[in-house]
């Protein structure tokens, strides 16, 4: 079972990563790192419940991130390559609960970068 230690490195590592992805579109304004530390806050709480959890939950915030972005602010990350050709969609986080958490385009079944590392 992960020690405090190991669900507060999982959270940093998270947070991290997520506010690369955002930095990387140009969306990490003072808000959306809000949103990033209310998705962190509330993981937290989770991983409390579920400690060996630690391996998911970089793709959950990226989730909770994301469903925040869609309820404030619209969809997010926006697939560049489809939005290319006039159809612009959100990439979706694969797996839903697993980990090595993944960007992937739903339009065309491809995997667009790893979590925290789209460019």
């Amino acid at each position: 079972m992960p020690s405090t230690p190991d669900i507060e490195a999982a959270l940093h590592s998270a947070r991290a990563l997520i506010l690369a992805d955002l930095t990387a579109r140009d969306v990490a304004d003072a808000a959306m790192v809000s949103l990033v530390e209310d998705a962190v806050t509330h993981r937290r709480w989770w991983l409390e419940q579920w400690p060996d959890g630690t391996d998911f939950v970089l793709g959950l915030v990226a989730q909770d991130v994301q469903d925040a972005l869609l309820e404030a602010y619209g969809r997010w990350p926006l697939c560049e390559t489809c939005a290319a050709d006039g159809d612009p969609h959100a990439l979706s986080v694969e797996p839903e609960l697993g980990p090595e958490p993944h960007w992937v385009c739903g339009k065309e079944g491809v995997v667009v970068a790893p979590v925290g590392q789209l460019s």
